[in-house]
């Protein structure tokens, strides 16, 4: 997965908490602050506000994820596993010209968050309730009851070209079409991979990458009230993308997965000329995604009745109405403070709370994509070089975070007292390179 660039990154949900490091060291905060040419994954109005640069930059994300079950007694399904592949470097860029005093154009390239865990197999053994599950084959089992290594690599790429009008002094619009590239791939999900709970078995795990393409829009204003005060709004469709075909019996509607609108505003003020003090609100929707969105618990409706289900089909994996992760709204709020020390120097400081999006019923399936943190703290610095040139760090910490839920398995026969728990922290840290023209 390193050789995914934008395999994952410091998440609120599955979204990335910031764009460019200087929105990093403020906890994400920038729908209100032109600073970075970034304008084209946050708000494409605050283009207006920026002299024309380029930046580039990288920063190793480092995600620790692990997940346990307990309580299942006699079943013999007990066990705990971390997930692998805890370093990711990850890319940056963007491209912001100031064609005219009323009129920028830019290009933002960024990924949004992914969903990406890799547990090794091995966990639960032969003599155990996944034997009569799987029906015999495959022992030992994942913590899934599936064969080998379990996860999901989900990638997502955004390229997005912006354009911002500042239509009167101080107050901008902006728009910034998207196109969305995401790549997925599914391993040892075998223990749901057939008819009982899947319209498509062979569909479900182990089919290598898939990818689907999808189009939609970022818009936003920005009005610059005075030299100390700032308001930002945008607001981003539902991306619509292509199916997953290889995992058409896994994902709702065929092997759907688009990505959710949102929406934010955010203010900018200061005080004093030295210190700026951003303050942004999210909403993320991802009831738009109905694979993201559907509870996980759906799939006892799908299951046979000899299984304790009720045999509706729409409910299996891949159906119309197919149990997914389970995923609610969300509410995100990012707090930044910036000061300048002097005139080669900056330095931030960030705050970035967000909902757990993750329901205790959901547990299960979100072994696979345990989003689960929800306080992130961020510093940050710039060291101007010259007027041209300049560096900028940033470091992220999300601390740990866990969920606790009763066991899907208990619904198929395990004792009700088996349970999961599923938690996360991370570490990011990263340089930019920005270079005015």
């Amino acid at each position: 997965m390193l050789g995914t660039p934008f395999a994952a990154q410091a998440t609120d949900g599955y979204f990335s908490n910031g764009y460019g490091m200087k929105s990093n060291g403020m906890g994400g905060a920038a729908v209100a602050v032109a600073q970075e040419p970034f304008a084209g994954a946050v708000n494409p109005a605050t283009a207006s506000f920026l002299d024309s640069q380029w930046q580039v930059g990288l920063a190793w994300f480092s995600p620790h994820r692990d997940a346990s079950r307990t309580g299942s007694g006699p079943a013999n399904v007990d066990a705990s596993v971390d997930s692998g592949s805890k370093n990711f470097f990850i890319p940056e860029f963007g491209i912001h010209w100031k064609y005219r005093s009323d009129l920028a154009f830019g290009l933002t390239v960024y990924g949004n968050g992914g969903m990406n865990t890799d547990y090794p197999g091995g966990q639960i053994p032969m003599a155990s309730a996944c034997y009569q599950f799987r029906g015999g084959q495959g022992a030992p089992y994942n913590l899934l009851c599936g064969s080998d290594n379990l996860g999901v690599d989900l990638t997502q790429l955004m390229i997005a070209p912006y354009a911002a009008w500042q239509f009167a002094k101080g107050h901008s619009l902006g728009v910034a079409p998207i196109v969305a590239y995401q790549r997925f791939k599914m391993e040892g999900l075998q223990a749901f991979d057939n008819p009982a709970f899947s319209t498509a078995p062979g569909a479900v795990t182990n089919n290598g990458y898939d990818d689907a393409w999808g189009i939609g829009v970022r818009l936003g204003y920005m009005g610059q009230f005075t030299e100390q005060f700032a308001v930002g709004v945008t607001w981003s469709s539902k991306v619509s993308m292509g199916s997953f075909d290889k995992y058409k019996g896994l994902f709702a509607q065929q092997g759907g997965f688009d990505i959710p609108s949102n929406f934010a505003v955010g203010v900018a003020f200061r005080p004093v000329k030295p210190l700026l003090i951003a303050v942004d609100y999210e909403r993320i929707f991802y009831d738009d995604a109905p694979s993201v969105n559907n509870p996980s618990q759906w799939i006892g409706r799908c299951a046979p009745p000899e299984l304790g289900g009720a045999g509706q089909r729409q409910y299996c994996l891949g159906g119309d109405s197919g149990a997914g992760f389970g995923w609610q709204n969300v509410d995100v709020w990012k707090i930044g403070v910036q000061y300048d020390i002097n005139e080669q120097w900056t330095i931030r400081g960030g705050y970035n709370y967000v909902d757990n999006p993750i329901r205790s019923e959901d547990v299960t399936f979100n072994i696979l994509a345990p989003g689960v943190v929800q306080h992130q703290w961020s510093a940050g610095a710039t060291w101007r070089i010259d007027k041209t040139n300049e560096l900028t760090a940033a470091f992220m910490y999300a601390q740990n975070n866990s969920v606790t839920g009763t066991s899907l398995f208990a619904g198929f026969g395990l004792p009700p007292t088996t349970s999961e728990t599923i938690a996360m922290k991370q570490y990011l840290l990263g340089i930019a390179y920005t270079r005015r023209f």
